[in-house]
């Protein structure tokens, strides 16, 4: 008699699981920082047109649900970010290029949505260690890509979307 129970016991119990695991979904968002000075400086600010692809970045992201928002210690990537900033009143974290498998690590514990920026050499290899799939390199005069990985139960599926097609009226 007992056995008549167990069965669909363990089928509402499955199905109450499979449920809950659904929702451990978050996005993370990987762009190059906006245009930048070529003044032969180490550390160039953005351009006029860096500055307007940052607030267009900021005016997308702002139905996101961000709640983190990473950059590298340059004033291209900060400053790509500064609208943003604003715009939600979050704090800027830093992150080593060098040391990207401990971004992956705190980005993929913590389950937030979160926007990383960084430079054409250190974006695509995020992406590569975050969803284990092939990304094409990034050119050194690529401003425009936007590699949006979406983890759902642990699977990384991964789009790349061009951002000036994202800001066409």
């Amino acid at each position: 008699m007992r056995v008549k129970w167990l069965l669909p016991a363990l089928l509402f119990f499955s199905a109450n699981a499979a449920t809950v695991d659904t929702n451990n979904r978050f996005t993370l968002y990987l762009v190059r920082h906006a245009e930048k000075q070529l003044d032969g400086s180490r550390d160039p600010v953005l351009t006029e047109a860096g500055k307007h692809r940052s607030e267009q970045l900021a005016q997308w992201f702002q139905d996101k649900d961000i709640e983190d928002i990473w950059s590298s210690d340059y004033r291209r990537t900060r400053d790509t970010a500064i609208p943003l900033l604003a715009q939600t009143g979050l704090k800027l974290s830093l992150y080593d290029p060098g040391d990207q498998t401990t971004l992956v690590k705190h980005l993929l514990d913590r389950q937030h949505n979160a926007l990383v920026i960084g430079h054409s050499n250190t974006i695509p290899a995020l992406a590569r260690l975050l969803c284990g799939c092939a990304i094409a390199d990034m050119d050194e005069s690529e401003h425009d890509r936007l590699i949006v990985i979406t983890v759902v139960n642990g699977e990384a599926k991964v789009r790349t979307l061009q951002q000036d097609r994202l800001f066409q009226p």
